[in-house]
């Protein structure tokens, strides 16, 4: 199978399009967004030379059902799912903030933890921890989102101070994030899973507040086996996880960290194949459904959302 890696559609009503690290989203009639999922794959903030087949599937199938899975706490984006790679939703005003909330020490906060540091996003970190050990209440630490470049580690006080998000709109996007986090951490438990950490995207339409984008894929979240957690933990050992950061810790080991004159170590079939398989047992993981891998291409996404568009427009 063909990773789709670019699309490149013309949709009724399309009035402009923005291509992310794995998403092209299209703007329709200003009032919808199209977000195709591509099987591009990104690590410390660089997309990967090669795209990983049945990616985009696995990640707008999982986001599409814990949008409706957290539909009850607050109301979110999505209208329909056309494509299985494709979600259409209502065009929202983003806030400039994702937040990141953390029920474990691990990934960047590891890093950080590890190089002394004490306090993330202006949240005190507990001496002592290991990695993976469970924080004694989830913490948030937001960051602001870069126009290009890496997103920065920002605190409560000076989203606020910036009027990056008015005071009143970030007491209630805190609140929302804490209850999502924990109906996730719910979800991924009954499915033997812990939920490390994950990101959230808010923004606003109408004055209304909206749950945008993704939530609790492999790309924006962590998961740990509950199975051995707390051994794993007493030992010193690396918890087995499902998240993306195996393919952060393979660019990590063979000498890539997005940094200036570093190259993208090769990703050989075998190392496509195996990214494939990782995200395929984490939706079938966390969803307990057996995932099929449907044939597609570019022109059937188009096709399918076109189709649909002409219902609402």
């Amino acid at each position: 199978m063909e990773a789709i890696v670019k699309t490149d559609f013309h949709f009724p009503g399309q009035t402009g399009k923005y291509t992310g690290k794995v998403r092209d989203v299209y703007d329709i009639d200003g009032k919808y967004l199209v977000m195709a999922v591509s099987d591009r794959i990104s690590a410390f903030d660089v997309v990967l030379p090669k795209g990983i087949p049945f990616k985009g599937q696995v990640l707008n199938q999982i986001a599409a059902k814990f949008l409706d899975a957290t539909a009850d706490i607050v109301p979110n984006w999505k209208i329909a799912v056309p494509d299985q790679m494709v979600t259409v939703g209502l065009k929202c005003e983003p806030f400039k903030v994702e937040m990141v909330i953390r029920g474990c020490l691990a990934g960047h906060a590891w890093r950080e933890y590890q190089a002394g540091k004490r306090e993330l996003c202006g949240v005190a970190l507990p001496d002592g921890m290991v990695e993976g050990q469970r924080f004694p209440e989830p913490i948030i630490t937001p960051s602001a989102k870069a126009s290009e470049g890496h997103d920065e580690d920002i605190t409560r006080e000076e989203i606020i101070a910036r009027g990056i998000v008015p005071e009143e709109d970030y007491i209630r996007i805190e609140n929302y994030t804490k209850a999502i986090f924990r109906r996730g951490q719910e979800i991924a438990a009954k499915m033997g899973l812990i939920l490390v950490d994950t990101k959230y995207e808010f923004g606003k339409l109408d004055g209304k507040i909206y749950l945008m984008d993704e939530v609790h894929t492999p790309d924006s979240s962590r998961y740990y086996y509950a199975d051995g957690y707390e051994e794993r933990l007493a030992k010193g050992e690396k918890q087995k996880q499902l998240s993306k950061e195996f393919v952060r810790e393979w660019l990590m080991a063979n000498g890539f960290q997005g940094q200036e004159g570093q190259s993208v170590p090769e990703m050989t079939p075998e190392v496509v194949a195996g990214i494939t398989d990782r995200y395929i047992e984490l939706y079938e993981k966390i969803t307990g459904t057996p995932f099929e891998r449907a044939e597609y291409s570019a022109e059937s996404m188009e096709r399918n959302v076109a189709a649909y568009l002409k219902t609402i427009l």
